[in-house]
């Protein structure tokens, strides 16, 4: 862990606490820093779109800074200073640690009428909601978040709540309201975006919720919210490239929905930090030596595994051979033959911890996959989405109190920033001789 008294030292401009310690002078922090705390500040007496406005400009402000720079200025912060949360969440998204707990002076959660802790943290509720279309058009993509929930449920040994299943079909808000009459004491769900939205947007959530989705408003205070969205894994990419030193980055996207939203959030967040992204263009571009003689020194692949097997070859021929490829996880579909996914050997996409490396508690992914139809292609990371909701949920006190607080899920590294919002540490990987193996 990044310590605070080290880090202002090495900054310089330092004074002297009354310990003897030295700590960093406002005048010493970086600009951006010093911008960001003053709308910090303002934007606490905001809301709705106008504090989002805020909130994003902390955000860029906060991107431009080195990372010595971000833990250096966030160590600086004072307790209780409204720009710690943004910053601190700055530090996960870059797989920083934190210099000490996120404040969380307006979290509402309650875990007092729970037995105290293991010394794991695990401290589950006593009745838990789960709210989930359980029938209706997304009834399908809902059945194996429930079958990972409870594979993760029925594989702990401790004691576990009670469990309650409500459809979200007929109403969300009908759902909600009937498990809180109900007695339940913490509730999952609900699964979509819309649903989450409109739960976020009550004006009081007595019983505390873990979304599954974000909402286009944010997690109230105690609350949480949880999701496998394109725009998460274009920020991953963004990072890993940058982490490399990669600052001109050609882009080949494909037209669906999740490829240009992963686009977008990979190419805001590369603008944010300095890089550009040099053009964007199609897998059907068959000649890449044009793009090449910009300086490309980084690829980012929004495509399938078929697609992206002829524009490896393509990339080979202009001479953008050994520069940092990433991938989204969609380069997997379509994959399996490992004679043909040689093509794909060194580009780094985010998988699912489960399924690369295993984790205690579940079978591997071909052997739960041989079991449950849930659990078999595309499913699988809706499988092991569930499972990490339930894990979550029994280890959401610790995870909200302490700088290091994470669980190895089984969909990635997962730790909960200042404003609700669980950061995935994706578990990445690669193609080796065609197969798939943890990176």
């Amino acid at each position: 862990m990044f310590a605070p008294v080290l880090l202002a030292a090495l900054a310089g401009g330092c004074v002297t606490t009354p310990n003897g310690g030295p700590r960093t002078t406002q005048a010493s922090r970086s600009p951006q820093m010093q911008q960001a705390q003053a709308l910090a500040v303002g934007a606490a007496a905001q809301a709705g779109p106008a504090r989002k406005a805020q909130d994003e400009q902390i955000d860029r402000l906060l991107a431009q800074l080195d990372n010595a720079t971000l833990a250096r200025d966030t160590a600086a912060l004072p307790q209780g200073d409204p720009l710690y949360n943004h910053a601190g969440r700055a530090l996960l998204l870059r797989g920083l640690p934190l210099p000490r707990p996120f404040d969380r002076s307006a979290w509402k959660f309650d875990a007092g009428n729970r037995p105290a802790a293991d010394r794991d943290g695990y401290r589950p509720p006593v009745r838990l909601a789960v709210l989930l279309p359980l029938s209706g058009s997304l009834a399908t993509a809902a059945a194996p978040v429930r079958d990972g929930l409870l594979a993760g449920y029925f594989a702990e040994t401790r004691a576990k709540p009670e469990v309650q299943f409500y459809d979200t079909a007929t109403g969300v808000t009908a759902a909600y309201e009937r498990a809180v009459a109900e007695g339940n004491d913490f509730v999952i769900g609900p699964l979509g975006r819309d649903e989450v939205t409109t739960v976020f947007s009550r004006p009081s959530l007595p019983v505390p919720v873990l979304a599954l989705n974000r909402g286009d408003v944010p997690p109230p205070a105690g609350n949480a919210s949880f999701s496998l969205t394109p725009e998460d894994e274009g920020v991953a990419a963004a990072e890993w490239l940058l982490a490399r030193k990669a600052t001109r980055v050609l882009v080949v996207g494909g037209e669906d929905d999740s490829q240009r939203r992963a686009t977008l959030a990979l190419r805001e967040r590369l603008g944010e930090r300095g890089a550009v992204v040099v053009d964007v263009v199609g897998s059907a571009t068959t000649d890449y030596a044009s793009h090449a003689q910009k300086g490309v020194d980084g690829m980012f692949l929004a495509i399938r595994g078929p697609a992206a097997r002829a524009v490896m070859a393509r990339f080979s021929l202009a001479g953008l051979t050994g520069k940092p490829v990433v991938a989204t996880s969609q380069l997997l579909s379509g994959t399996g033959n490992a004679a043909e996914d040689a093509a794909l050997d060194g580009i780094a996409f985010p998988a699912e911890t489960w399924s690369t490396q295993g984790i205690h508690g579940l079978p591997s992914a071909t052997a739960a996959a041989a079991l449950l139809p849930s659990a078999q292609g595309p499913a699988a990371r809706l499988f092991a989405f569930g499972h990490d909701a339930w894990q979550l949920t029994a280890y959401l006190e610790r995870l909200a109190s302490s700088a290091d607080g994470r669980i190895q899920g089984a969909t990635g590294t997962l730790r909960i920033d200042g404003f609700g919002n669980v950061q995935r540490t994706p578990a990445w990987s690669t193609f080796r001789g065609g197969i798939v193996v943890p990176l």
